[in-house]
């Protein structure tokens, strides 16, 4: 367990962005927040120097990566797996992090992909953090039940900008000033706390 608790690196973190595609677009609650927060979250990667992973689930019925997702010139996966661990996923993320110990997860949805892909990876003894503000399902229950789901199995659960200052570290880094662009307004509401009974919470 004290091996799970260390510090975030950035040197042995990635990100992996799971099917932000535009089929999901009318369907998945908060979509347009998920996909800014995400895009945000992927920006910031790229400022520290964290890599990142795209998928695309059965791209030919459900359309490619949203036009607002940044991701340049990478091509995502594709896959058919319900879990982003397919042999080629796993074998990119290790050319890029040669010491990977630490996934950082968005995308949707929670209940299916990002769920099977937490477990995958957690089953194989790695770290693996969801961005909460940054994942969605098409229903608030599955949405809600799979975040349940996820902190029992072992994954912590965060937000965009704590997952982005913990990579940061320092405001002594040199692109910090840009960072604090992507944070200066808070991640858009995605409903979370009206939906979910929090400790000592009324709603």
């Amino acid at each position: 367990m004290a091996q799970r608790i260390t510090p975030l690196s950035r040197q042995t973190s990635i990100l992996l962005v799971c099917d932000l595609q535009e089929k999901f677009r009318p369907v998945i609650k908060y979509f347009a927040q998920i996909v800014e927060t995400s895009n945000k979250l992927l920006q910031a990667c790229k400022l520290l120097d964290v890599p990142f992973v795209v998928t695309e689930q059965y791209p030919k019925g459900l359309g490619r990566t949203v036009s607002e997702l940044d991701i340049g010139d990478t091509k995502p996966f594709e896959k058919t797996l319900f879990s982003m661990c397919t042999p080629d996923v796993m074998s990119n993320i290790k050319e890029q992090v040669k010491d990977f110990n630490t996934a950082i997860i968005c995308g949707i949805e929670a209940h299916v992909c990002v769920l099977q892909t937490t477990i995958d990876l957690l089953s194989q003894g790695y770290r693996v953090y969801v961005v909460v503000d940054a994942v969605s399902s098409r229903s608030l229950t599955d949405r809600i039940y799979a975040f349940d789901h996820l902190r029992q199995a072992g994954a912590f659960l965060t937000t965009f900008e704590s997952i982005v200052l913990q990579l940061a570290q320092d405001a002594n880094h040199p692109n910090f000033k840009q960072i604090q662009q992507l944070i200066k307004t808070s991640a858009a509401d995605t409903g979370l706390l009206p939906s979910h009974n929090m400790p000592n919470s009324s709603l």
